[in-house]
């Protein structure tokens, strides 16, 4: 019950994230039906193109074995490996194509379906392959109902088949039972290229049906719930108290960082308690001045404190500090506007100082 609720209150479709993730794990649709398709195309591709000449050498061998069976010497064992390697390479030569020709058909129906990829996890041992509960509910679930339905539509197909071609072949098959020998493999391959074409026709919807079925259920098996949703959303996002925590530490970071750097500062424009702007300015190298830190509120105050524990001097002018805070950020130098206002403040620091030293 719990598992067929949580089937139903899955309603909302798999996100990019989620596709993406199944991905790399090697969930991905595969229709059965389509690779064994394929697999039987290549049997026909075998027993049409590969298969006669090969059979023809094969028999000849085989029935000059038979017949004359006291010409191949057998006096010692490396005799019988002798033999035994040429009857390997005759079978070899005969069942090498087949294998290719499987092999590569197998391959094509997997690229035709998926994207390959190399996927670890998909060979590590997992318990829920060799759990009974969870075999029992594959074999009696509803993946199993269609398993079933398919397996059981292709014994029926593949049984009329054989019977219809086996009726309609009756008296062919008889007279090649009285006829020679060699004449058999000829006839075997015939009917076997037949069956395996009239198969491939016959089931060609059912590799349709379950191609289509493969990906729909795939699909369907990735669908998310409302919450996996909003859950998926917000670490996608990042959660807004985690976010939120770390812009407070970044800020106060960047107050701490602003916060030393006033001591190195040439002057500070105040409104008296609202506002601060600590400027550096280097009377040798001369240009802009720069701002080292500014704040409102209790962060002009820190600044006043630490520039007034340092000497630095404090000019109160309440239109400038305004406008230079909302201008102006940390560790820029002041724009073009500024240059006059700022230039008579320095100009009046350094001329009350050469007053003071004479």
């Amino acid at each position: 019950m719990s598992e067929a609720a949580d089937k139903e209150s899955k309603t909302e479709d798999a996100s990019e994230k989620k596709i993406s993730d199944a991905l790399e794990k090697g969930n991905v649709p595969f229709s059965r039906e389509t690779a064994l398709f394929a697999s039987l195309l290549g049997i026909l591709a075998v027993l049409t193109f590969f298969v006669i000449n090969p059979v023809r050498v094969l028999t000849a061998e085989l029935t000059h074995f038979l017949d004359d069976p006291s010409g191949f010497r057998l006096m010692s064992s490396d005799d019988a490996i002798a033999l035994a390697w040429g009857v390997l390479m005759l079978l070899g030569q005969f069942l090498l194509p087949a294998v290719l020709v499987l092999g590569a058909a197998g391959l094509i129906a997997s690229l035709f379906q998926n994207t390959p990829r190399l996927v670890l996890d998909r060979i590590q041992p997992q318990f829920s392959r060799i759990n009974p509960a969870s075999g029992w509910t594959r074999i009696f679930g509803k993946e199993g109902h269609i398993e079933f339905g398919k397996s059981a539509f292709k014994l029926v197909v593949v049984a009329i088949i054989c019977g219809m071609l086996l009726y309609s072949e009756q008296g062919r098959v008889m007279n090649a039972m009285y006829s020679e020998p060699l004449l058999l493999p000829s006839v075997m391959l015939s009917l076997a290229t037949r069956l395996v074409s009239a198969v491939c026709v016959a089931t060609i919807v059912l590799v349709a049906l379950d191609l289509v079925w493969a990906r729909f259920h795939w699909h369907s098996e990735l669908k998310m719930t409302k919450q996996e949703v909003k859950d998926e959303h917000k670490q996608a996002e990042g959660d807004p108290m985690v976010k939120a925590r770390m812009r407070s530490l970044a800020l106060q970071r960047a107050r701490q960082r602003m916060i030393s750097a006033v001591p190195k500062a040439s002057l500070v424009i105040a409104n008296p308690t609202h506002y601060a702007i600590a400027l550096y300015y280097d009377r040798q190298k001369g240009g802009a001045p720069l701002v080292v830190a500014k704040g409102a509120d209790l962060i002009a105050l820190k600044i006043r404190e630490v520039a007034e524990r340092c000497s630095i001097p404090i000019i109160e002018d309440k239109p400038l500090a305004r406008a230079m805070y909302d201008a102006i950020e940390v560790d820029q130098w002041i724009p073009p506007e500024f240059y006059r206002p700022v230039a008579k403040i320095l100009y009046f620091i350094y001329s009350r100082g050469s007053n003071a030293q004479s």
